[in-house]
């Protein structure tokens, strides 16, 4: 006999100390970090690449997606109203963003908030630094931010899977009230009726992209056609997250009543770079194949 709902009252901590402590969701994205620059290294050893990249992208990955997920929270997410309109040139606002008024309180991370639109942005920000600045020192291999993306993408799979599982820890982003047999009570955030457990919907697309372009790396001729990796990545994590958004609470107030939630709105760019990368891939000539590593040119 299946469960009527289940009640999740599990302690976001993991081990406490004095006021705080280690975070499930904290250790969860440092895992996802470190499992997805480990899948690079491999990637990048089966493809003779130069031995210091996987490094140099650790570090550009990591500044990228946390500095980019940061961001991206205080800027789409951080507006509320206080009661008192403002103005600018002559137009009247009511919502005020606490982070742009005073920019400082960025980096009190401990507050909570990222943002995973924002740590795409962040990604693709840094894969272009990164070729900019490194990889394009190597004329032997024809690289652009894609061709990075299009590798890192699959260890996003994993990461941003982990993530999710790390914001149900959080009891947090998740949907609203359900009577299917898989509900969620999130009790420790005063829930009292089942609610979709969307983070678990979540994790699952993640791995259902990973499940797609993983194989597709491996066994087909898709890592030699720059952005069909990415593109089918974008498909499948940003089309089924607009679709999710319709079944989650919102995440702000002021949110409420638009037909679109910013979620869904900051999801759309990402689908409409997906099918053109899709389509770029195909209309472009594959990428030679290097066959034996380089030797290391850094000093």
């Amino acid at each position: 006999m299946l469960l009527n709902y289940i009640t999740w009252d599990v302690d976001p901590i993991l081990i406490h100390f004095g006021d705080g402590g280690i975070r499930w969701y904290g250790l969860l994205w440092a895992i996802g970090i470190y499992l997805c620059w480990k899948m690079n290294e491999k990637m990048y050893r089966r493809e003779h690449c130069p031995a210091e990249w996987p490094d140099q992208l650790f570090f550009w990955m990591v500044a990228g997606v946390i500095i980019g997920a940061r961001i991206g929270h205080c800027w789409f997410y951080e507006w509320h109203d206080y009661g008192q309109p403002w103005y600018l040139f002559g137009w009247e606002f009511h919502y005020r963003n606490p982070y742009i008024e005073n920019p400082l309180r960025l980096i009190r991370i401990w507050e909570g908030g990222l943002s995973s639109h924002g740590g795409a942005i962040g990604l693709i920000t840094a894969a272009v630094l990164l070729n900019k600045y490194k990889y394009s020192r190597y004329p032997q291999f024809q690289t652009s931010w894609i061709w990075i993306l299009d590798r890192l993408c699959i260890g996003v799979c994993v990461t941003g899977a982990l993530i999710r599982l790390g914001n149900l820890f959080n009891s947090e982003i998740y949907g609203g009230p359900t009577d299917l047999p898989w509900g969620f009570i999130f009790v420790r955030d005063g829930q009292t009726v089942p609610c979709h457990p969307t983070q678990i919907y979540e994790m699952l697309y993640c791995l259902a992209a990973l499940c797609v372009v993983g194989p597709m790396y491996l066994y087909t001729d898709a890592r030699r056609r720059e952005g069909l990796l990415l593109g089918v990545f974008f498909e499948i994590i940003f089309v089924t997250r607009f679709l999710l958004e319709f079944i989650k609470n919102d995440q702000e107030a002021f949110e409420a009543g638009h037909m679109l939630n910013m979620g869904q709105w900051l999801s759309v760019p990402f689908i409409a770079l997906g099918l053109y990368l899709i389509i770029r891939a195909y209309r472009r000539p594959l990428l030679p194949v290097v066959e034996k590593q380089p030797k290391s040119i850094e000093k």
